[in-house]
């Protein structure tokens, strides 16, 4: 997404983002991630696990040509208007959040990019990607994240296969994870 070439807003679908945006949440919140991944269930570890998933998400909408890229900017702005309500949920008060919104925006589209970058050069540095974006904690297995990074993969493998319409219509099938699988 390029911000200063904003997307035609009277093609965007805002419930189409919602429904999509609603299924990447639900997933980024499975016990799994938390549990058996051993990613702290904390604002920073979820954050992490929301990222994952959105950045499939985006990925896979950016190859869907004008219409992919539409609802890629609508997907966006759902996240955007949820990061206010996270703000406001943990307390910041109104002034500050537009500069925090304004500066998770800038951190998220870094990460983004990052994560873009590494998935081309593999795994191992889509794992050190990621655990350079989150340091998380010293006890946070690097095998963990190894997985993490072996999921992200395996998502956008599985994310290719899956019509617009059915990403639109919020009805996106992830990969399953589980703590033992190796990469």
């Amino acid at each position: 997404m390029n911000p200063l070439r904003p997307r035609k807003s009277w093609r965007r679908n805002p419930a189409d983002a919602a429904k999509l945006y609603g299924a990447i949440v639900a997933q980024a919140r499975l016990a799994v991630f938390y549990r058996e991944l051993a990613v702290p269930d904390t604002l920073d570890g979820r954050f992490l696990v929301l990222s994952v998933h959105l950045f499939a998400v985006l990925h896979r909408l950016k190859a869907a040509g004008e219409a992919g890229l539409d609802l890629a900017q609508a997907l966006t702005d759902q996240f955007s208007i949820d990061m206010e309500t996270v703000l406001r949920e943990v307390g910041f008060g109104d002034l500050a959040i537009p500069k925090r919104v304004r500066g998770l925006a800038a951190a998220s589209a870094g990460l983004l990019q990052a994560y873009e970058e590494a998935l081309e050069a593999g795994e191992e540095r889509l794992a050190a990607t990621m655990a350079k974006a989150f340091p998380l904690r010293a006890a946070f297995p690097q095998a963990a994240m190894r997985r993490l990074a072996h999921y992200l993969t395996r998502m956008v493998q599985a994310l290719e296969e899956q019509s617009l319409a059915a990403l639109a219509a919020g009805d996106v099938q992830f990969p399953g994870i589980h703590s033992g699988e190796e990469p």
